[in-house]
């Protein structure tokens, strides 16, 4: 199995999020990481440190982006939502070292009608149905981000590509060799059929819609998953 199928593709997209979804914001800010930061709980230096973030993703080497959640002390600390365990972490970063940029794209997943609805300018763009976590390993409501897209080999299990995130599986502390990191990811070599609940979690698409996604969706994306 390679490294990036590692990677292991469970959707345990973040904390507590509403029952239902209302659109989405026209515009998320975001925050591309130039250089290492210290993500503290609190907008000052020597609050406690939460992680190191690094400026590079691991499996691609593109650069690090971070929904902004908000902004403190005159703009000069954001808090972000982090990549990493647990699942839906925060921390404030120093906003030096930083380039603001934003994204119009936002995308929802529907545990109960197993579709994921892809919005841009806050209008849906797209709708697509989805395999989603089994009742064993369910997807767990609440938010996360694109951390990178990443292209699988055709021989793969998830192909054509996976677009993984900064979250990680509730239930499952590591599978296949990695930390549980979320993914979604195409049915590529995988008994999948849409619009059922039989998955470790992942979120899985076609591989048309997974394709449509990753040619269009950069990091620093939000994600929400609702019930």
């Amino acid at each position: 199995m390679s490294r990036v199928l590692a990677l292991a593709f469970v959707a345990a997209l973040g904390v507590a999020a509403p029952a239902g979804a209302a659109p989405p914001a026209e515009v998320q800010r975001l925050a591309e990481i130039l250089d290492s930061h210290v993500a503290h709980t609190a907008p000052r230096p020597d609050a406690r440190t939460v992680t190191t973030v690094s400026p590079r993703r691991p499996l691609t080497g593109v650069r690090t982006v971070l929904p902004v959640i908000r902004s403190a002390r005159g703009g000069r600390w954001l808090q972000v939502r982090l990549p990493g365990r647990p699942s839906g972490r925060t921390g404030w970063i120093a906003a030096r070292g930083t380039r603001r940029t934003s994204t119009e794209w936002h995308i929802v997943v529907r545990l109960k009608t197993r579709r994921v609805t892809v919005y841009r300018d806050g209008r849906v763009a797209r709708r697509f149905r989805a395999v989603v976590g089994a009742a064993a390993t369910p997807t767990p409501v609440g938010r996360s981000f694109v951390e990178e897209a990443v292209k699988l080999s055709r021989h793969a299990s998830g192909a054509p590509y996976a677009l993984a995130t900064g979250a990680r599986s509730s239930v499952l502390q590591s599978f296949a060799g990695g930390p549980g990191q979320i993914a979604l990811h195409g049915v590529g070599n995988l008994p999948s059929r849409l619009g059922t609940a039989a998955s470790h979690g992942c979120v899985r698409l076609s591989g048309r819609a997974i394709t449509w996604l990753a040619r269009r969706i950069g990091s620093g994306v939000p994600i929400t998953v609702v019930r």
